[in-house]
């Protein structure tokens, strides 16, 4: 689920919400349900790296939207690990994959990015997980209801339909970028 979260696909609060319903049913396994997140980020975050560093800024900018990017691009400026931080601790509807592809795009350090993810993602599972175990049986109680079982079903069909569009994307803007350009006929 980790690496599914940190990549091209659409699914906000997914690691969120896994290890809060397992760290809740399993007080005692939290560590590893926050290890085994953190890794599977970290891992999610650098395929998603590789495929922005290979595509550019041009490529990114196709993803993205110029008007986004430039705006992204703006604000991240010199403070690429302050802008990863921030995108690792905020919530959706902050944009996580646009920060990595960005700081991906211009040249960010590879190993200075993954160790910040793991450690800033780490911080954030860590939280999840100590307010899972405080409030562990009202969780389990509200997972029980019928309104959140339909609501987990709404929620995964988005994300299977927000993916789709999401792949779709980054699929043309990286088929066009490697297009040939027309040149003009000088005969």
């Amino acid at each position: 689920m980790g690496v599914l979260d940190s990549s091209f696909l659409f699914l906000p609060f997914g690691n969120d919400l896994l290890i809060v319903i397992l760290v809740a049913q399993h007080h005692k396994q939290w560590p590893i349900y926050v290890l085994s997140a953190v890794c599977g980020s970290t891992l999610g975050v650098f395929l998603l790296d590789l495929v922005a560093r290979k595509a550019g800024e041009a490529g990114v900018q196709k993803v993205a939207g110029e008007s986004r990017f430039n705006k992204l691009k703006k604000k991240i400026g010199q403070k690429g690990g302050r802008a990863l931080v921030v995108g690792c601790l905020a919530p959706p509807p902050f944009p996580f994959s646009m920060v990595v592809a960005i700081n991906s795009a211009l040249g960010y350090p590879r190993l200075k990015l993954l160790v910040i993810v793991a450690l800033s993602r780490g911080t954030r599972f860590v939280i999840l997980s100590l307010l899972a175990l405080k409030f562990g049986s009202a969780i389990l109680h509200v997972m029980n209801t019928s309104a959140f079982k339909i609501t987990v079903l709404v929620f995964v069909a988005l994300c299977i339909v927000g993916s789709i569009f999401s792949v779709m994307k980054w699929l043309r803007g990286r088929g066009s970028q490697g297009a040939p350009k027309p040149t003009a006929d000088t005969t």
